[in-house]
């Protein structure tokens, strides 16, 4: 963590960016979850919600609200990879919920749906780290200009977390030394 108590100037535009960013992660594994649980449109609704704000909508409590329910979609989703595909979607929903602070946590909202995502790859496909890479590199390749100058604005990923934290990190990386 930096020193916390830097302000970050986040206009609506960065935070509608990454939340879009952050959509298309969760957007990739929703199968993943909806095979799974196929009554459950809690991650879906997630998603849809994130996408709506990234396109213009409110940052209101229905987007709140949709983050939670993906979040307790994860508790219900009966497979660890539907449980990440579902807090990707969670992490989507609350990426419009980045904090302006310099803190190394806050780039889990950004970066935390696509670490997710590629947990859930790994998963589905039995481990195979290979999976869960490709995924972070095309989260790598769809990262905007205006994506990576927010995350560059924050310190880098912390440590811990286990292998999401990995790929959390890994992708931070390679984000940060893109440009």
């Amino acid at each position: 963590m930096a020193d916390g108590t830097r302000e970050i100037v986040l206009s609506a535009q960065d935070l509608r960016e990454v939340t879009g960013y952050a959509a298309g992660s969760a957007q990739e594994v929703l199968k993943v979850f909806e095979r799974a649980r196929p009554a459950d449109s809690r991650p879906r609704d997630a998603v849809d919600a994130a996408w709506a704000f990234a396109r213009g909508g409110e940052r209101g409590k229905s987007l709140r609200d949709a983050a939670w329910a993906a979040h307790r979609a994860a508790r219900d989703a009966g497979t660890a990879a539907a449980g990440d595909a579902a807090r990707a979607a969670m992490c989507a929903a609350s990426a419009a919920y980045l904090h302006p602070l310099a803190d190394a946590h806050q780039v889990k909202h950004i970066l935390g749906a696509a670490a997710h995502a590629a947990r859930a790859a790994e998963l589905v496909s039995g481990g195979d780290r290979g999976a869960g890479a490709a995924h972070l590199e095309r989260a790598r390749r769809r990262a905007t200009p205006a994506v990576v100058g927010v995350l560059r604005r924050y310190p880098a990923a912390p440590p811990g977390g286990g292998r999401v934290g990995e790929l959390l990190r890994d992708l931070d990386e390679a984000l940060r030394s893109r440009w």
